[in-house]
């Protein structure tokens, strides 16, 4: 049953099915804190769709090149399979926002100490740390030291 008659059946069977209705529009599957709608047309694999598809909008007046949260940026590249809980997403920005207070925390504190901001360090040759059992990488220092080498013989 695998003559030229079987093959145009299923491409006109293919054809018939392409013409039944498709989900279009997707699953709303939550908002951020900023803002961002985040939808999911689910995987269907009776239909040959093996992976979900997943997109956001942002919200009016924001840009698509503005940050989302990170929790919501794995689950868009699919890393993770279940969108992330309201819980989830308060305990990571909390604990963002102390690590921003204790990095403000000590800031004060290094100023207090009379610290100033570090220099940005001078490029070339003597940016870079010079030990004294180590060789300084100076090809014409190695040519001098194999000289004098070559002397004490």
């Amino acid at each position: 049953m695998s003559g030229p008659r079987y093959v145009w059946r299923i491409a006109f069977q293919n054809f018939i099915d392409s013409f039944r209705p498709r989900q279009i529009r997707g699953n709303d599957i939550g908002k951020d804190y900023i803002g961002n709608k985040y939808y999911e047309i689910p995987a269907d694999p009776s239909v040959g769709k093996r992976k979900p598809k997943r997109w956001y909008f942002p919200p009016k007046g924001r840009d698509f090149q503005d940050p989302i949260p990170a929790e919501w940026q794995a689950w868009l590249r699919k890393t993770r399979d279940t969108p992330p809980t309201e819980e989830e997403i308060a305990k990571n920005l909390a604990i963002a926002k102390t690590k921003e207070i204790n990095a403000a925390k000590i800031e004060e504190k290094r100023l207090l100490h009379g610290g100033s901001v570090p220099a940005v360090p001078e490029k070339g040759k003597g940016s870079f740390p010079a030990y004294p059992d180590l060789p300084s990488g100076d090809p014409e220092r190695f040519l001098y030291d194999d000289k004098k080498d070559d002397l004490n013989k």
